[in-house]
């Protein structure tokens, strides 16, 4: 990794050059450096992965799922032994701090265990007699070829939302990795070489647009799974239904957090502020929008000011540092753009993250600092833009139910979070919010593996979510036998 270098597809168990001669270069947001050469494949290598692994399903379906789990239990290992090596090259490629990347593959080797129970998951059930002589069982079988296209920020853990529990249900599968991100997929792929799989069982292809739309359009390619933009989670999902696939796509977010005023200040600040400015705000579980209830906002106000100016912003890779860079230039100056048009909508500027650029050592990232938008419009149109930076908006409210009014009227509804002492206040949020994920107490509400990951509104677009049981109910197909042995065939024979 010294020196730039060209990535390489993975397919039918073996590094395969691009059909293609276009590549994007991989930067390290954090110093602007080249990190290596990623191909913007063509449908042929897309054709060419779907074969491989179209080829490799007959046998891999067929492969008894105590046999599949143990390939996933080496996985597990592998990633465990590696984790330092992984999380270092998270952080060069994403820009987030180190201890932002170890969390997050410990949440990727999480979803791997729970895939790991696959025989017990995957089991049918059934019912005798369900007439006189005749019985009833429903099982599960694996679909066929399946495909991730996952997202920039978070280049281990998202990936492995689906391709643990693809393959212990019998599929194969293909991972689109983000461009911008492409260097922790092609490690980890390289490491799940060490599994000696089958050849064709898990295949990587990297890309554009191009290659998503060839995923999209090919007969063969059952389900598609996808963790991005809003925009771009409708077209996938409008268009993988139009090809007859079975779509899940999660989207953007606009996340809310109610202060009450029994909250305790000095927990509620801290969490808020980890939730707002970690990973420079680019999750889509991250707080954005802050409403205080009554007498709340004077002294969440004063609080969350005090301790946003204390983050230290560079690096990821130096130990002082808690916030990293945004993942381009692009981000940056589109993140730039929206708090002066929340400025000019009349919200004041706090705290302004635009005069930074960074720690001493990092004058060439894509540094932004922890800024805060305070009396934000509710009517506006920043109060609905996914700003995806470290931008916090502040809103008050002068009672619990205007509060929830407020939450309710964005369009998104991936998390949502109060915080209060009071157990009615808190059932009465978890009650009625329109969020698929929720906190009480809680700045970043994300599922442990063996739960969906879930999303309601324009945060997600599918029946069937991420993670845990959702991912078995995704990743197979029902079938219901009604079977009757009457005895007097039996003499026959």
């Amino acid at each position: 990794m010294n020196s730039p270098h060209e990535l390489l597809h993975h397919y039918g168990g073996s590094w395969n050059r691009s059909h293609g001669s276009e590549y994007l270069d991989v930067i390290n947001p954090a110093t602007s450096e080249q990190l290596a050469k990623v191909p913007l494949g063509t449908k042929q290598d897309v054709g060419d992965a779907v074969r491989a692994a179209s080829a490799a399903f007959p046998g891999w379906r067929r492969t008894p799922p105590e046999d599949r789990i143990q390939y996933l239990f080496k996985l597990k290992q592998l990633l465990e032994d590696h984790l330092e090596e992984l999380s270092l090259i998270c952080t060069r490629e994403n820009g987030k701090t180190l201890s932002e990347s170890r969390a997050e593959l410990r949440r990727a080797i999480e979803n791997v265990e729970v895939a790991c129970g696959i025989p017990s998951l995957m089991q049918g059930y059934n019912l005798e007699d369900v007439a006189t002589g005749i019985d009833e069982l429903m099982i599960r079988q694996p679909l066929g070829v399946t495909v991730a296209i996952t997202p920039f920020n978070f280049p281990s853990m998202i990936p492995f939302w689906f391709l643990p529990y693809a393959i212990a249900c019998g599929n194969t599968f293909i991972l689109k990795p983000s461009e911008k991100v492409p260097l922790t997929a092609q490690r980890s792929f390289e490491l799940i070489e060490n599994l000696k799989l089958p050849p064709g069982v898990v295949n990587l292809v990297h890309g554009g647009k191009q290659v998503v739309d060839a995923l999209l359009e090919h007969p063969e390619v059952r389900a598609i799974s996808f963790v991005g933009s809003t925009p771009v989670a409708k077209y996938i999902y409008a268009q993988g239904a139009a090809y007859g696939k079975r779509v899940q796509c999660q989207g953007g977010a606009k996340n809310h957090v109610l202060v009450l005023p029994d909250a305790d200040p000095e927990t509620t600040t801290r969490i808020v502020s980890d939730s707002a400015f970690g990973c420079a705000g680019q999750r889509c579980l991250a707080v954005s929008v802050a409403v205080t209830v009554g007498d709340a906002q004077k002294e969440f106000t004063r609080e969350i000011a005090r301790l946003a100016s204390t983050i230290q912003v560079g690096n990821g890779l130096e130990d002082d540092v808690r916030m990293g860079p945004v993942i381009t230039k692009e981000s940056k100056k589109r993140i730039e753009g929206l708090i002066a048009k929340g400025a000019s909508e009349g919200a004041t500027v706090i705290l302004d993250g635009r005069t930074s650029n960074g720690s001493s050592s990092s004058q060439a990232g894509n540094f932004l600092k922890p800024t805060l938008l305070d009396n934000v419009s509710v009517g506006s149109a920043l109060s609905a833009t996914e700003i995806f930076g470290p931008v916090l908006s502040l809103v008050h409210a002068k009672t619990l139910e205007e509060g929830i009014d407020i939450l309710s009227r964005s369009p998104y509804g991936n998390m949502a979070s109060i915080f209060t002492a009071s157990g009615a206040a808190a059932r009465k949020f978890r009650y009625e919010v329109p969020a698929g994920n929720v906190g009480i107490n809680i700045g970043v509400a994300a599922p442990m593996a063996y739960f969906p990951f879930s999303g309601w509104g324009e945060s997600f677009f599918g029946a069937l979510h991420a993670q845990g049981r959702d991912a078995i109910e995704f990743y197979t197909d029902k079938k219901v036998v009604v079977e009757r042995w009457p005895k007097e065939w039996s003499r026959k024979f």
